[in-house]
């Protein structure tokens, strides 16, 4: 640079220092009025997304909900309890649950009706029937990128440059180098390249080049002038080079064999963090099979809490009636102490007035609680349908829950509870995937060892195809070069160049890989005692869920005789009263312990039945209980026709055994929905009644003795009573 031009552009620098000072400034702006409100209120508010997603017609026409001010509906929907469970799964895109209020069996009871609030703050976490499929085509992780990693990749590119360059070279009058190097060049690569199952790299590529400029060093002839007698004449300006290459690179030692590359993948050894990215085909599978456990565990705990919610309603309309026999009676007793006490009679004294109306209150608030409780039972279940959470209609239950006792056989539960359980199942095939990942982390400790090699195949002419077979030849003097073409040259092999070699990498210590070796080792450990746990806690859920099954059986024969005794106590005490021979505080007492052993005869029953479920629950049959079997869907007509053409290409196939580099056992097949199909089916029994006092089995040919104890009848539902 010259130095006028270097002290003009250190005085504008300077003056541009002392102009702007040493903190930034704002820039000024003409027409600047400086109030800047609207862009700061713009900025603060809270906008909307732009979405065409039109509200669920279930939840924009909910009508408004029954409650005990409004209390009236079009009519009563008869519900089974197969209907029920058909409704739910049918509308279960998302699998609902009711966030663990009926994962505990025995605990607390749920007292509300509301559904979860876990779609809203957490819905990531819901499962629903999308989830599969999004695993099966996950970009990074899925089985069909982990297959498309052994794909055939082509490439192609064709480029074309104008040379118009002077050179600053002066060789002979510009005999050897031009002044100005005129040309055009021409470049066309394309290839494909295929990676295979034990590692290698197969490639198949062809360059062809055209090169044209006017370099006199080219291909020429003498040309004598009369001032120059050595001057020369370029003959073949251009030339057309081309090539096909066959190149191939397999991994002797590290990243070897078929078992590797199929849990691995043939992606690069280690990502961004420095670990090893093992995302192979055989990974890929085992991350589908975790989303079908996943699955159908969503599956299950949808029918679980549908028939439980179920259940719940049932058991609040027999409440709901159980307090209203309560509040008729407690009615029907005020009237007559009310008039006594109107008449100053005996019998009708102010605190017995005021007694007898205390009961028929606490029994009237015992009723709007238990009509609230149908109402809220009403709803939940609805949400567990996926239907409207109030559409005019009121659903009643109408299938009766059994009284039969039933009895499971202890050993063949349990061996279905530690082979059918979805999550059992789905800690084994994280396990399956620590090993596979384990003998990856293995193969890391071998050195990388890869033979490569390269042949080919090189041609070049004046033309790149001409229609005389006219190949160059180098030993030819007179213009070798003119006339001929590439691919001629090529097709006659007279120029060939082969490449054979090895290269050898190997760290010093294999202390990051003895590392990770170490890592998955615990992992496999921690997911093993993972597993043994699991298959413990599973064995303890199955012995409550077998005692839950006997004890709330054995709660409702108690709880029937109970309140046959209530009802018995009640007309007993009621004929006395009206003889004046007890008190009104027996006869109001009679009444209510009536009310609440109907009540609890209700509760043992619904509770008897929702254990029975618990059980299956527990054993891994509820599907199977509920005639529910899990299918994949239809396929696009595309993927038939894709299915087909591969078996057919399998069939005609030769099979090869890759010995050593073959995968072992990676699975035991598919499960089966149908245990009795495996020959062992355990089918609950329905036995007689047993008598409660000795826990014997009765003896049904010999009747009870006349004048004994009261034989306990089976139980004997009331009919569904209506609002």
């Amino acid at each position: 640079m010259p130095c006028s031009i270097r002290i003009l552009w250190a005085v504008f620098t300077s003056l541009s220092l002392l102009a702007s000072g040493c903190a930034p400034r704002q820039p000024f702006y003409f027409f600047e009025d400086g109030d800047l409100s609207h862009y700061v209120g713009a900025i603060q508010k809270l906008e909307y997304p732009d979405s065409d997603q039109k509200p669920l017609e279930e939840a924009a026409g909910t009508v408004e909900p029954l409650t005990l001010s409004n209390p009236n509906f079009d009519q009563i929907w008869e519900l089974s309890l197969e209907d029920a469970i058909r409704t739910a799964l049918e509308n279960g895109k998302v699998l609902r649950n009711l966030g663990g209020r009926f994962a505990s069996f025995g605990g607390a009871r749920p007292q509300t009706g509301e559904p979860p609030v876990s779609l809203l703050t957490a819905p990531q976490l819901t499962p629903s029937i999308y989830d599969p499929a999004i695993i099966e085509t996950d970009p990074f992780r899925g089985v069909e990128s982990a297959l498309a990693l052994f794909d055939a990749q082509l490439s192609s590119s064709l480029t074309w440059e104008r040379l118009d360059r002077p050179q600053n070279i002066s060789i002979l009058g510009g005999r050897i180098f031009p002044r100005v190097l005129e040309g055009d060049t021409g470049n066309w690569r394309s290839g494909i390249q295929k990676r295979t199952a034990t590692g290698a790299t197969w490639g198949f590529s062809n360059e062809t080049i055209y090169d044209n400029n006017n370099s006199p060093i080219r291909e020429s002839v003498p040309d004598p002038t009369p001032t120059d007698p050595t001057n020369t004449r370029v003959v073949v300006p251009s030339t057309w080079t081309t090539n096909y290459d066959f190149t191939f690179n397999q991994p002797l030692l590290q990243g070897a064999g078929a078992t590797y590359n199929r849990i691995a993948g043939p992606d690069s050894f280690e990502n961004l963090y420095g670990r090893p990215v093992f995302r192979g085909v055989l990974l890929a599978r085992v991350q589908a099979d975790i989303s079908l456990a996943d699955f159908e565990a969503g599956v299950r705990n949808l029918v679980s809490d549908t028939e439980q919610s179920y259940w719940e309603l049932y058991f609040a309309y027999r409440n709901l009636e159980a307090r209203k026999a309560g509040r008729d009676s407690a009615m029907e007793a005020w009237r007559k102490v009310h008039a006594l006490y109107v008449e100053q009679s005996r019998g009708g004294e102010a605190d017995k007035e005021a007694q007898a109306r205390e009961q028929y209150f606490f029994f009237r608030s015992e009723v709007e609680q238990a009509l609230t409780d149908v109402y809220r039972c009403e709803n939940r279940l609805r949400y567990m349908m996926g239907i409207s959470a109030s559409d005019g209609r009121l659903i009643r239950p109408s299938d009766e829950p059994t009284t039969a006792r039933i009895t499971f056989d202890w050993q063949q539960s349990l061996v279905e509870a530690l082979s059918r359980s979805a999550e059992l199942r789905r800690q084994k095939w994280v396990i399956k995937q620590r090993e596979l990942e384990l003998t990856a982390a293995k193969n890391l400790l071998l050195p990388r060892l890869d033979a490569v090699g390269r042949w080919r195949f090189i041609g070049m002419g004046q033309d790149l195809i001409n229609q005389n077979y006219n190949p160059y030849e180098a030993s030819n003097p007179t213009d070798p070069l003119f006339g001929t073409d590439a691919y001629s040259t090529l097709f006659s092999g007279r120029f060939q160049e082969w490449q054979a070699g090895a290269q050898f990498l190997m760290p010093l210590g294999f202390r990051r890989e003895l590392a990770t070796v170490r890592h998955h080792q615990l992992q496999l450990a921690r997911e093993r005692a993972r597993l043994q746990d699991e298959e413990l806690e599973a064995s303890h859920a199955l012995v409550e869920a077998v005692r839950n099954v006997d004890t709330n059986f054995a709660l409702t024969q108690t709880n029937f005789n109970r309140r046959v005794a209530a009802e018995r106590q009640v007309e007993a005490v009621q004929a006395a009263y009206d003889a004046g021979t007890v008190t009104l505080d027996q006869l109001l007492d009679a009444q209510r312990r009536r009310a609440e052993a109907e009540s609890s005869y209700a509760r043992s029953l619904v509770d008897y039945n929702r254990s029975i479920a618990q059980l299956h629950f527990r054993k891994g049959s509820l599907l199977e209980y509920n005639g529910v079997f899990l299918a994949e869907g239809p396929w696009p007509g595309k993927a038939y026709f894709d299915a087909h053409r591969r078996a057919r290409q399998r069939d005609a196939s030769i099979y090869l055994d890759y010995r050593h580099s073959r995968p072992g056992v990676f699975s035991r097949g598919p499960i089966t929905q149908d245990f009795s199909a495996m020959g062992a089916d355990a089918a609950a029994l329905q036995l007689p009644p047993r008598d409660p006092a000795t826990r014997e089995e009765p003896q049904l040919a010999i009747p009870p003795a006349a004048g004994g104890a009261l034989p306990e009848p089976a139980p004997e539902l009331v009919p569904t009573p209506a609002l």
